[in-house]
């Protein structure tokens, strides 16, 4: 959820906890959507209702999974700031309701600092649940280096070390990130030292030392391997700060992968490439760092403090500012541009990929138009999972117009001929492997938003709306990637070399 965005959170993960409570009717009914909206979700706004009566919306920044963002005036004073706008429709479970209060108290907890966005209000009415904060126009991390003509390793200890300040305070005041990653940091202003903000605290939480959690949340190229074991605590944001080092000094992640399962399997692993370009030029104690930060046992892993304590962290001002180099930048523009398709959920052919690259000015051989796309797709098995019925959906907007191939894919899910696609189709289409109270939730959320009668199935005509006003529920959907993400931890912890690594780990503890 979080702060003033320039850009959609990327496939985050929505909590989809509360192990052993009765999860509902199968089927949410109208009666929900108007409870929803009723409820009251601040605890305490800061004041009144009215939002528009101090501040006046101005355009858009961003969007996200719940909400959209748009610069906003105070009107007493003329000051603009950022105005995260989440609507109530949005949230349709009292998990959602809990998360947003809790990003709340969480941003009115943490103090005024240079490195964190600074929340000013909260308001709330029967539609909506506002939050306005710091207004930032400086971009985002990635894109500031992409657009400088000299990038240095020196550069790149500089943004680490705010990323680990921001660390070092949460943490300090009882407060988990658990989703640092470099979409979620964008620069105050334009200048050239403009500070570097962490702006969304959506999936964060509060903890104390030596709890443990059990939930998985994160975006998958970030999260801890002790995240995937379902048991965790703090040690995970140190974590997520060796994986955005490791980018920043050669330009692509330590742990690769084209599937969400693929980057779990390299994260469980372990397995640090120090070999390739430019790693040979790098200096010994970054590589020690990155090393003592990427340490696959949390408990031997560096915390924040003995980070920001070693040589490479504090002489980060005197590092050498030689060059990384042009295929670092080169890489990490890659990199960025990859997570940007991917949230517009990889639904973009060959030929569209490589012509909007040229209209971004990066005219790119085919090879590496390839590769991206690569990482970018779905799998490719033959089957129609989660992931490539939402690509799916994407590609039939275009064609809803014409009507037959909106046609062949609502037949392909009514596999009764029935004339409406319902719950236990979505079931075996969906999740035929192995289905759960997540995937339930998932389908739930399905219907939710495409059976507009409340009939608990889904007509053609409804269909057809869906496709036409788009799906909520789409690859950057914290539900959707919640779900993935708990049915591949239990499949890759039921793979006996995974056993066999994490009993081993374990025993030299």
């Amino acid at each position: 959820m979080g702060g003033c965005m320039s850009t959609i959170p990327s496939n985050a993960a929505r909590n989809l906890r509360r192990k052993g409570k009765d999860v509902g009717r199968l089927i949410p009914t109208l009666d929900d959507s108007r409870r929803f909206r009723s409820m009251k979700v601040l605890k305490d706004p800061t004041v009144g209702k009215d939002i528009r009566a101090k501040y006046e919306i101005g355009r858009e920044l961003g969007r996200g999974e719940f909400g959209v963002t748009y610069q906003c005036m105070e009107l007493e004073t003329g000051e603009s700031y950022a105005c995260k706008t989440i609507s109530k429709s949005k949230l349709r479970t009292q998990v959602d309701i809990e998360d947003v209060r809790r990003e709340v108290e969480i941003m009115k907890q943490l103090p005024n600092h240079p490195n964190i966005v600074a929340f000013k209000e909260a308001f709330e009415d029967k539609e909506a649940v506002y939050l306005v904060m710091e207004l930032c126009e400086g971009g985002e991390l990635f894109d500031r280096i992409v657009a400088r003509g000299h990038y240095s390793e020196r550069a790149a200890a500089q943004v680490v070390r705010s990323i680990l300040e921001v660390i070092k305070v949460c943490h300090e005041h009882g407060v988990m990130h658990r989703d640092l990653k470099p979409e979620n940091f964008l620069f105050a202003n334009k200048t050239e030292g403009a500070a570097l903000k962490a702006i969304d605290f959506g999936l964060s939480i509060f903890f104390e030392p030596g709890q443990r959690f059990s939930e998985i949340v994160g975006s998958p190229y970030y999260m801890a391997p002790e995240v995937l074991k379902r048991n965790y605590g703090g040690e995970v944001d140190v974590w997520s700060a060796g994986v955005i080092l490791y980018i920043l000094l050669c330009g692509v992640p330590p742990f690769w992968a084209e599937t969400e399962e693929g980057i779990a399997h390299a994260i469980v692993r372990g397995v640090i490439d120090f070999e390739r370009d430019p790693w040979p030029r790098i200096s010994s104690e970054a590589k020690d760092l990155v090393k003592k930060m990427l340490d696959q046992n949390p408990y031997d892993r560096l915390t924040v403090d003995e980070v920001l304590d070693h040589p490479w962290m504090k002489n980060a001002d005197d590092i050498a500012d030689i060059s990384l180099g042009h295929t670092v930048r080169t890489r990490i523009k890659q990199f960025s541009l990859m997570n940007k398709f991917k949230k517009k959920n990889g639904s973009l052919c060959f030929q569209e990929l490589k012509e909007g690259l040229v209209k971004l000015g990066h005219a790119l051989p085919d090879s590496d138009v390839q590769m991206i796309l690569d990482a970018a797709d779905v799998d490719g098995n033959g089957t129609l999972d989660c992931g490539e019925f939402l690509t799916l959906s994407i590609h039939l907007q275009k064609m809803v117009g014409g009507g037959e191939h909106l046609r062949q894919a609502f037949d392909y899910f009514d596999r009764n001929s029935s004339g409406y696609i319902e719950f236990e189709e979505l079931r075996e289409v969906l999740f035929p492997d192995d289905f759960d109270t997540k995937s339930e939730q998932v389908i739930r959320d399905i219907l939710f938003d495409a059976d507009l009668d409340k009939d608990g199935r889904i007509s053609y005509e409804e269909f057809k709306a869906m496709m036409n006003t788009g799906m909520d529920w789409k690859m950057s959907s914290r539900q959707y990637s919640k779900a993935m993400l708990n049915k591949l931890s239990f499949k890759l912890f039921n793979d006996k070399s995974m056993q066999l690594k994490q009993s081993t780990q374990e025993n030299n503890v």
